[in-house]
């Protein structure tokens, strides 16, 4: 028997071992050279072990000394490879091996003292509504009930990045990347995804507060992508059921319309990683207040089992699909926020402490490596996945 259970957990090992070998392979398939495939490994490593923030300096400290670090501070902010291949490469690799239900789309604030880091600026903070100084951007997560990957970045470039032509060149910010407000932002990040051949086509999930929802509404409508997003409370809304309460009563905040139809609310069964609890929920048609042409929404209103006014508000478009599997879809975005906090901040997604738009999309990139290493291949995930300091 112990000889058979020996034999069993070679077995395991030999597999964890070749999968990591395809993950390295095909993650850094689009490094020609072989000195930068070292660093990538280097630098994928030390994210997945270093202690404490994951700088160059103490990734450097993992390898050797201050000639690595030189080395890997050139490999990620001066560099010439491109990290727009390997970021598809990585995303392929999740969707092969997750099969998303849903593309999550969620914000990332990422406090700085100083000027200097790219996008830099005193920024409205999403979730809080304080202005503090920071980069903001936007990630795009395939997203499950068991796990949350992320597989895109976007960097909100503030216009005084952009036309400040000295700080545009020392940051070497592309000449294509243009003005555009955070709602846009978290638009392009979702779509960009979609965009991918090897990507399949999934509900979208913003799990932000949009302020322009009609043009919101026209770029889902023309792309042909299911949309979720979260609507604010006072958000004002028509309600275009006949039978509902509010009905040719003019635009009404969100939460007055959810709450008038609450003696309507049903218990779904939510499942969030291996928890599973009930929540109530409610669904009304609704159009949007603006002038034009709207498709019909549906107005989702959720609570806690015992709360007494609903927590979650989210706007589907179109408002086809079952109330109670929209429900499960929003139930994606607690699932995400945790893996966010329990895995991507503690690899680094925060810790980029150089300049350049190049070098932050690269070790966001990275990042998004380690993190798929560990939701996806668990604890094995340094020894085993082709992220060897000697390799």
């Amino acid at each position: 028997m112990e000889a058979h259970v020996v034999h069993s957990h070679r077995i395991r090992e030999g597999a964890h071992a070749r999968s990591g070998d395809d993950f390295s392979a095909v993650l850094f398939a689009s490094l020609r050279r072989s000195d930068q495939r070292l660093r990538a490994r280097q630098y994928l490593t030390g994210l997945l072990t270093a202690t404490g923030r994951r700088s160059i300096r103490n990734i450097a400290a993992l390898v050797g000394g201050d000639a690595d670090e030189q080395g890997l501070h050139h490999f990620i902010s001066s560099s010439t490879w491109d990290w727009r291949p390997m970021r598809a490469a990585l995303a392929g690799h999740v969707t092969r091996t997750l099969a998303p239900q849903a593309w999550l789309v969620r914000p990332i604030f990422i406090p700085k003292a100083g000027e200097h880091s790219v996008g830099v600026d005193r920024q409205l903070v999403p979730g809080c509504g304080q202005v503090l100084n920071g980069q903001l951007a936007f990630g795009t997560w395939a997203a499950t009930d068991g796990a949350g990957v992320p597989v895109h970045w976007r960097l909100h470039l503030p216009e005084s990045w952009l036309t400040d032509g000295r700080r545009r060149r020392r940051a070497e910010i592309p000449e294509s990347a243009e003005a555009e407000t955070p709602d846009e932002c978290a638009i392009t990040a979702a779509l960009a995804v979609l965009d991918q051949a090897q990507v399949p086509g999934r509900p979208v999930l913003l799990d932000t507060h949009v302020l322009g929802l009609d043009a919101l509404v026209r770029r889902f409508a023309k792309a042909r992508v299911p949309l979720l997003t979260r609507v604010h409370r006072n958000t004002r809304l028509l309600v275009a059921d006949p039978a509902m309460p509010g009905y040719r009563a003019g635009a009404l905040p969100a939460r007055h319309i959810v709450e008038s139809v609450r003696s309507l609310r049903r218990p779904l069964e939510a499942v969030s990683g291996p928890t599973r609890r009930t929540v109530l929920a409610t669904a009304v048609r609704v159009r949007l207040a603006q002038p034009g042409p709207h498709p019909e929404l549906l107005l989702i209103g959720g609570w806690h089992e015992h709360g007494k006014s609903a927590t979650d508000l989210w706007l589907a478009v179109p408002a086809a699909a079952p109330a109670s599997e929209l429900v499960r879809w929003t139930r994606l975005a607690e699932r995400v926020a945790r893996d966010e906090r329990q895995i991507a901040a503690h690899v680094g997604v925060r810790d980029f402490e150089g300049r350049s738009f190049r070098g932050w999309h690269r070790h966001m990139t990275l990042a998004s490596a380690a993190h798929t290493v560990l939701a996806l291949h668990g604890t094995n995930g340094p020894r085993s996945y082709g992220c060897r300091l000697s390799a």
